[in-house]
């Protein structure tokens, strides 16, 4: 299951560390509540619903690929970023269908999808972080292409069982990247521990005050609230960027996901 645009969590943000031994490409933190938006459901325990990581591809060619494009990114040279770009059939799956102009080449559409407009775009950044993501899955409507972030895998009727026993929906719920994460009291980072999450949904709060930025209120599983370190929560659906391969090797062939704002 693959799921684009999760409402409340805002513009997708990129993460230089290293988390589960693995680079996190696209991740997100929660808007502010919109002015008259209904309130949440009440915060109750919950079943945790356990998520499996996605593992690391184990494809030589692609690693070498991706370390190839990493160089290219940190370079922010477009005319060697289009080498690695297919020359045509470049998809850009958006939630109102394919965004990519045909008529285009493959790096004009990335640029595009990405927002590469001058070295100094924030795209390149994002572009760098795909480069380092180590994960990779085959794309619902694409089975040639392998689309990296992958999901986790988990068991989607307990899930769905979970947001109606909650009276929650999926925008109010994002998954751990690590085992043994601390909730604590307030946002500070030396606040008391409340709890210790695994690897699971968990439930995320709306919060606008101190420390909104760099930390996310969540309910646990027993019924509590804390804070945790919001570049350890991501929701369902992150932006992929897809790679496909044909008989030179391979190539940046798509876009799932909202991509660069418009």
């Amino acid at each position: 299951m693959r799921i684009h645009s999760i409402s409340t969590f805002a513009a997708v943000v990129l993460s230089a560390a290293a988390l589960c031994s693995a680079p996190v490409v696209a991740q997100s933190q929660p808007a502010k509540p919109a002015p008259g938006a209904p309130a949440s459901a009440p915060v109750k325990p919950y079943k945790a619903v356990a998520i499996t990581p996605a593992k690391p591809t184990t494809d030589a060619s692609l690693e070498a690929f991706r370390k190839q494009l990493g160089d290219v990114a940190q370079k922010k040279d477009r005319a060697a970023l289009a080498k690695l770009v297919v020359a045509q059939g470049f998809f850009w799956d958006r939630e109102n269908g394919d965004g990519a102009d045909k008529k285009k080449s493959g790096i004009d559409n990335l640029a595009v999808t990405l927002g590469l407009k001058s070295k100094e775009a924030p795209g390149w950044d994002m572009l760098s972080g795909y480069a380092g993501e180590p994960t990779a899955a085959p794309a619902n409507d694409h089975k040639t292409a392998l689309c990296a972030p992958a999901d986790p895998a988990f068991n989607e009727k307990a899930f769905e069982a979970l947001l109606k026993e909650t009276q929650t929906d999926l925008s109010e719920w994002g998954y751990l990247l690590t085992d043994g994460v601390d909730v604590r009291a307030t946002a500070q980072a030396n606040s008391p521990v409340v709890e210790k999450l695994g690897l699971h949904f968990v439930r995320v709060l709306p919060e606008s005050g101190p420390g909104a930025a760099t930390s996310l209120r969540v309910a646990t599983p027993s019924g509590k609230t804390g804070f945790v370190s919001s570049d350890i929560i991501v929701p369902l659906g992150n932006d992929q960027l897809c790679y496909v391969k044909d008989a030179s090797g391979w190539k940046i062939g798509g876009y799932i996901g909202a991509g660069d704002a418009q």
